[in-house]
């Protein structure tokens, strides 16, 4: 098994929990279709349909929207994190957002009509899909939570302690705005805090 195969192997094995289902696993991994974006390039643009649901083996993916003529960074997709507008993919309809590559990405996607067969017919696809949508649940719970509970300081401590790679990978207005806060005040923060 090659590097790229085995990393999406683990990351599914490890969102599954249940090596009772490992023989059923080279199916997923299978179904999967590698291909690259450039940096700038988009995965989806807002109003077109999401076409992939993607395991992101390096580069990272912003998720944006525009409120009143500014970009809102909503997400960041990291190496061995999953990436698509979801309910554009699903429902392929119209995308609310947009999935950008803030550097070179390297992804494997699944198309919608693999994803359908895969959740139909493979216990372990079903099984993944169900922990990483309840994990994806808890953190969006815990984003709201941090938006309305803790000063943008504490808000980038807590990333300072959960996701450092994001403060070596991710250029200062991105972080600023995924934080909601401004890129003035970020700096200052930054400054007072290091």
């Amino acid at each position: 098994m090659d590097a790229s195969k085995k990393a999406i192997t683990q990351r599914i094995q490890s969102i599954i929990k249940d090596e009772t289902l490992n023989n059923l696993i080279p199916e997923i991994i299978d179904s999967f279709n590698e291909f690259s974006l450039s940096k700038n390039e988009f995965l989806v643009k807002k109003g077109d349909p999401c076409r992939y649901f993607c395991f992101v083996e390096s580069g990272i993916l912003q998720y944006a929207v525009t409120v009143s003529g500014q970009e809102k960074t909503t997400y960041l997709a990291l190496r061995n994190g999953f990436a698509s507008s979801l309910k554009s993919f699903l429902q392929q309809t119209p995308s609310p957002k947009n999935i950008k590559a803030l550097s070179a990405c390297k992804l494997w996607g699944l198309t919608i009509g693999d994803f359908k067969h895969l959740i139909k017919n493979n216990r372990a696809f079903h099984q993944f899909y169900y922990n990483f949508i309840e994990n994806q649940i808890f953190l969006i719970d815990d984003y709201r939570i941090d938006l309305l509970t803790l000063t943008p300081e504490e808000r980038y401590k807590k990333l300072l302690v959960n996701e450092p790679k994001l403060l070596q990978e991710v250029p200062l207005h991105y972080l600023a705005s995924f934080l909601g806060i401004s890129t003035r005040h970020m700096s200052r923060i930054r400054k007072n805090i290091n």
